[in-house]
């Protein structure tokens, strides 16, 4: 999701609902997976989700992925298990038509019903930024089909631009989420944003990302990482962005990877070749680093496919 990452098309086996992490999504009704199986256990620091796929079939759709952990009831029961908050939920093209609607609005209400306060719908192309029409036009699609409590996007011009080119880039962003503002009416706008965007100067003073901020009203800081300390860890990574964040009063969360290393851009980048636990006490390190600041959400996992066969070794 910044520079280094390549979006996975992968289709993940359901596993068993992450699958041994969750298996009362399929059989316990919404007031069931509501609740923590063992409540002596910490909390954990991950608090949302990257979800990126459908359960609609190919077969009668062209957009549709056939992945069953996206049916609604494993999405809740998954999410419940793991007390999530927040689920960016990927929404496609022209989500109003087809059988997309009927699924977005089912899953968009059982999550709620597991205790999840924002559902979002997901989306992004790079040709988004130079045509903000097209920005507009999916995000009414995406709200006419469902409920969502907010739209986040992924849209990563600077995979194919130099640092001199990144002023433009940003100018264009800012059109382009403003655009989708108009769109989508109360309905608030996020975005994926790369840490290191908080490390580029514009020319008229501030970072990148402090250009990007006032016209966000949440921000998902991506700073893929394996590890919380150091240098090249999640905090280092994470913490000027959040500060910057927290200056402006934008709610945001931290984004790490739990894909394989040939899609994070290697096993530096990502908790796929890792452990679930390891995951855990990394991302407890970086709440007791970054909870002080004003706007903190705690940490979001890209994405639910990865993450489940992660829990799942």
């Amino acid at each position: 999701m910044d520079g280094l990452r390549l979006r996975s098309t992968v289709v993940v086996s359901a596993l068993a609902l992450g699958l041994a992490a969750s298996s009362l999504a399929a059989a316990a009704p919404a007031s069931a997976v509501t609740q923590r199986v063992d409540a002596t256990t910490p909390s954990s620091a991950i608090t949302g989700m990257w979800a990126w796929g459908n359960p609609i079939d190919p077969a009668t759709d062209a957009r549709g992925e056939g992945m069953p952990q996206f049916e609604p009831q494993a999405l809740a029961g998954f999410a419940a298990a793991h007390q999530l908050h927040t689920v960016f939920l990927s929404v496609p093209w022209a989500a109003d038509e087809g059988p997309f609607s009927a699924w977005l609005s089912e899953s968009v209400a059982a999550l709620h019903a597991a205790g999840v306060t924002k559902v979002a719908a997901l989306g992004g192309d790079p040709a988004w930024a130079d045509d903000p029409s097209l920005a507009a036009t999916w995000t009414s699609a995406a709200l006419r089909a469902a409920p969502f409590d907010a739209v986040q996007f992924d849209v990563e011009p600077w995979v194919v631009s130099s640092d001199s080119e990144l002023p433009a880039v940003v100018a264009k962003l800012n059109t382009m989420y403003d655009a989708a503002k108009a769109a989508a009416g109360p309905v608030p706008i996020g975005a994926d944003l790369p840490w290191w965007l908080a490390a580029k100067p514009q020319p008229g003073g501030g970072t990148a990302f402090d250009a990007l901020l006032p016209h966000l009203k949440s921000v998902a800081i991506v700073a893929f990482s394996d590890h919380a300390a150091g240098t090249d860890g999640i905090i280092a990574y994470a913490k000027p962005a959040a500060t910057a964040a927290a200056a402006k009063r934008i709610p945001f969360t931290i984004g790490v990877e739990t894909d394989t290393p040939e899609v994070a851009g290697g096993p530096a980048a990502t908790f796929g070749d890792d452990t679930a636990a390891l995951l855990e006490s990394e991302t407890a390190k970086v709440r007791a680093a970054l909870s002080s600041l004003r706007g903190y959400g705690g940490v979001t996992v890209e994405h639910l496919n990865s993450w489940q066969d992660l829990l799942a070794r």
